[in-house]
This record gives C-alpha cells, structure tokens and sequence, in this order.
C-alpha cells in the first residue's frame, strides 16, 4: 500500500508543473492570436498599457474553460510519454504493479480539473467574459472619436453615417462635419457644420457620448424640406435616461442565469436553442477533462523509445486539434437544429473515451 502512494504521488508531482506550464503556454497562444486586435487598441483607440493589460486579463479568464481540458492533455501526455521514454513503466510492470496503479494518478488530477473547470466555466469565465464586453462598450463609447477617419465616410457611428475632414482623436475634435441620420426614416435629417467636440460622460463613464456642433445647418427632409440654422447643437449618442446597459451575451450568462433563459417561455425557440448549446457545451468541457486523462494516459504510452522523444508534444497538439474540430462541429449541428442541443456538445467526448479506453487496456494490460 505503501509503495503504491509513492508511486502515486510521483507521478502526481511530475504532472502538476507540466499542468501549470501548460496553463500558461496556452495562454499565451491563444493571446498571441488577439494580437492584432490588441495593438488595435493601442494605435487606433490610443488607450493606455494598463487598460490592456485588463483586456488580456478578463480575456484569459474567458478562455480557461478551454484551456483548462487542454493544459490537463498536455500534462498526462507529456508525462507518461517521458516514463516510457525512460523505460519507467516497464520498470513499474517489472515491480509488480498493475496498470490500474499507473492510471489512478491521472485520473485523480483529471477529477479534480474537472471540478475547477466546470466551477469556471458557469461563473469564472462567464464574469470575465462580461467584464470584457464592458470594458469594450466603455472603450468605444469614452473614445468615439478614434472610429472617425480623416476623410472617409463613416457608417458605424451610433448607427449614422458621419464625415469628418479632420479628426483630432485626442481632444475630441471634428472639423469640416456631414452627418446623415435616417434613424427615422421618414424624416431623416443632414447636419452640416465646420466644427464639432465629442464629449464623454466623465461623472459616468461609457453612458453618454455628446457630440456639440457649432455654426451649422440641419436639414430635415419630409413632405417639405426645413432648414435650421444654429450656433450651438447637441447630438446625445446614448441617452443615459434611455441608455441600456448592454445586454449579457450567452457566454457572459452563469449556471442560474442560462437555465433560467432555458425556462423562460417569454424567448424564442431559436434563442432557447442556443442556451441550452451552451449549457452543455460547458459540462462538456469539463467532462472533456476526464476524457483527456485517460486519453493522455493511452497515448502517452508508447513502446518504442525513439519515437518517445519527440511524439508527446505533437501527439497532444494533434489530439487538440482534433478533438476541436469535431466539438465545433458537432455544436454547430446542435445551433442549427439538425442534433438536439444535449447531444451535439457531447459527440466528440464519446468519439474519444472509446479511442482511449480501447488504448489504456492494449497498454497497460
């Protein structure tokens, strides 16, 4: 008994800093990928370091529920490839020790993952996900101005077309403005003015954008066509009386808040549909955890000692791949209807318990 907690706790401690390291080369990665939204930010919104650096926070703290399952494949594959590689499992079948004793390690880790990854997937991510989504809606609102380009016409400001001839992003500062607002469309209006500030709600950051024009013309199209002059005219872009906070996405929604939009008989069937993708999708994230344990386990297993060297980091890399590929899949199938929202999250699962349960008993048998 003794010697099986040795053994236990070995492997135990060879997994867990593979696990860690894991953790933050994935993460790393995947920020890799936003890089260029990233500097983005900096050149275009000209924000400050600190405020990316909250950015690559609360979008790491999105991703765990992903990279938890895949740090963990990482870890037991890597590990169980190197025993093998120093002929350490043929050493322990050697001692007497049945493969059960080499499983039960991985599959405590991959217990204990799954626990954290699923407690991160209802609350952690979704909190981060949120936070994220504000902190954009912020972004774009205190820094409206950094959307207007010098000379071109642009449609996504507050839902109007706006051209200004030269921007000063960093005070706020329009010249030479043309502002088409079809809003209603049956009186839409055009301002023309030679001058325009864009001014943030600084008492409530992210509520309110004005934008005060001076010495300009409004005209208003209709059965007749009206022309008023001003020196001083206010466009309030987000009303704080009307504003709305923005709206929770699916992946910003916790465990209460998503069965609750499951029950809800208030939202549509296709709505519905989603959440419930979502609901699953993440319990089966975290039961993916279980899964990449005993995949990693069967895997990382190998019988010759040449191909151990090299084949760990690229064997898990391929079973990410793969594994990703189909759970996309398979949760599209569950969006579009054509699979019920409870079975498409899972398939993948299924696909590769049965791959490495078939494994484990070729190679530890």
């Amino acid at each position: 008994m003794w010697k099986s907690r040795r053994v236990f706790f070995y492997l135990l401690s060879e997994m867990v800093p593979t696990f860690i390291l894991g953790v933050l080369v994935f993460i790393s990665i995947l920020l890799m990928f936003q890089a260029l939204r990233l500097t983005e930010f900096v050149l275009v919104h000209g924000i400050k370091f600190s405020f990316i650096l909250d950015i690559m926070g609360y979008m790491s703290i999105s991703f765990l529920p992903m990279i938890l399952p895949m740090s963990l494949l990482f870890a037991v594959l890597m590990t169980y490839n190197r025993l093998s590689m120093d002929s350490e499992i043929i050493a322990l079948k050697g001692a007497g020790y049945h493969g059960s004793t080499m499983l039960t390690p991985a599959v405590a880790l991959a217990l204990v993952v799954a626990l954290i990854s699923a407690q991160t997937a209802f609350y952690v991510a979704p909190w981060g996900n949120r936070q994220f989504e504000l902190l954009i809606t912020h972004l774009g609102n205190t820094k409206a101005a950094a959307s207007i380009k010098e000379g071109t016409f642009s449609e996504g400001f507050f839902d109007m077309v706006i051209y200004a001839n030269k921007v000063n992003s960093e005070e706020g500062l329009l010249q030479d403005l043309f502002i088409y607002d079809d809003k209603n469309p049956t009186s839409p209006l055009t301002i023309i003015a030679p001058q325009g500030h864009i001014i943030p709600d600084l008492d409530n950051p992210g509520h309110s954008v004005l934008l005060r024009l001076f010495n300009g013309q409004i005209h208003r199209r209709g059965q007749a066509h009206t022309v008023v002059n001003f020196e001083s005219y206010d466009v309030l872009l987000n009303d704080p009386v009307k504003f709305e906070e923005r709206k929770k996405s699916a992946p910003s929604l916790n465990y209460t808040e998503l069965k609750n939009r499951i029950n809800d008989p208030e939202i549509k069937p296709n709505d519905k549909i989603g959440f419930a993708v979502e609901f699953h999708k993440r319990f089966a994230l975290a039961a993916a955890c279980l899964i990449f344990g005993l995949v990693g386990v069967g895997y990382g297993v190998v019988n010759e000692r040449r191909s151990g060297k090299s084949s760990g980091f690229v064997v898990s890399v391929g079973f990410i791949v793969g594994y990703f590929v189909l759970y996309i899949a398979f949760e599209g199938l569950s969006r579009s209807g054509k699979l019920p929202a409870y079975v498409g999250p899972w398939i993948a699962n299924i696909i590769f318990a049965g791959l490495s349960v078939r494994q484990i008993q070729k190679k530890l048998s």
